[in-house]
């Protein structure tokens, strides 16, 4: 669905999280056949990150976050925590984030695999419209509690993170100009992990549908906004393969080089990989106040979002 927000809202401030054990392409050769050459060539990933627990990576990324808006963490009103891979199925992992934070304010998970932190910042925008001050959008991921490090099509992708930001009230149109989310439930067995199994995933279906979700997201956010592809300054797209972030570029016309990209040392992080590239592209000077960025996704659904914002954080 598609709708027109007027928006009261801006992002101030980003902050990420990552564990400290890295997982290389020459690691997983030991554990099973397979080859950097080829995880290179199929995904872009070199190296990944594992360990950690969901609401410990939330909290560093969230906490930083906060620092860097300055803002007093008494004036939050709403945590939304994205995430695939709580810690518990109740409660929700955002009341363990909220504690480890010190805040007093709604904390709700939401769920929408990768497209996750794209869906929790545009419900962020609207509940702030509707009279909340401030809100903490995370999302957070340790899929390696889910992955199979038997199979070698899944487990050269999936790895842990985090990425938070801090979404306030601000007087006049705000930074979010368009938007856009979806699903598609018939592709639902595309990629799935019931209870207490491990993740299954059908690669072909994923790439062949996720290029096509993502220009379809990207399309309906730009004409929301009255943009086209040329006004884009950065792409921040979900880091799940370098080959669909490739070909979705092409379709929209926007030259690979406006991405940010870190799925090469970050894997595939689902909902915390957007937050993820944007805090790189923003520590490396790659997003300047005033610049127009697509925030662009798909995930497990098939799910996909996007927002096209313009940067006024710190």
């Amino acid at each position: 669905m598609t709708s027109k927000l007027e928006s009261g809202a801006r992002m101030i401030a980003v902050g990420t999280a990552l564990p400290d054990k890295i997982l290389t392409n020459q690691d997983l050769e030991q554990m099973v056949d397979t080859t950097n050459e080829w995880i290179v060539e199929r995904s872009g990933i070199h190296e990944r990150r594992i360990g950690g627990t969901t609401a410990g990576l939330a909290a560093e990324a969230a906490q930083i976050a906060i620092d860097r808006s300055g803002v007093d963490p008494k004036t939050i009103d709403l945590l939304i925590l994205a995430t695939t891979s709580p810690d518990r199925r109740v409660p929700a992992t955002a009341s363990t984030v909220q504690e480890l934070l010190g805040l007093s304010c709604g904390a709700m998970d939401l769920n929408a695999a990768c497209s996750g932190f794209v869906y929790g910042l545009i419900a962020a925008h609207g509940f702030i419209n509707m009279g909340h001050r401030r809100i903490l959008v995370i999302g957070a991921e340790t899929l390696s509690r889910m992955t199979d490090w038997t199979d070698r099509a899944t487990c050269i992708l999936f790895a842990d993170g985090a990425g938070a930001a801090v979404i306030e009230k601000t007087e006049g149109g705000g930074d979010l100009h368009g938007w856009h989310v979806d699903s598609n439930g018939a592709l639902e067995d595309a990629l799935y992990c019931d209870f207490d199994a491990l993740i299954q995933m059908s690669g072909q279906a994923i790439f062949k549908n996720a290029v096509l979700a993502m220009e379809h997201a990207a399309r309906q956010s730009l004409d929301m906004a009255g943009m086209s592809a040329a006004d884009i300054d950065l792409v921040v797209p979900h880091q799940a393969n370098v080959r669909i972030v490739e070909a979705s570029c092409k379709r929209l016309g926007i030259p690979f080089e406006k991405t940010s990209m870190v799925i090469h040392r970050t894997g595939n992080t689902s909902s915390a990989s957007i937050p993820l590239a944007l805090d790189d592209a923003w520590s490396a000077g790659r997003v300047n106040r005033g610049d127009r960025l697509l925030l662009v996704g798909f995930g497990a659904g098939m799910t996909s979002a996007a927002a096209v914002i313009t940067w006024d954080g710190v």
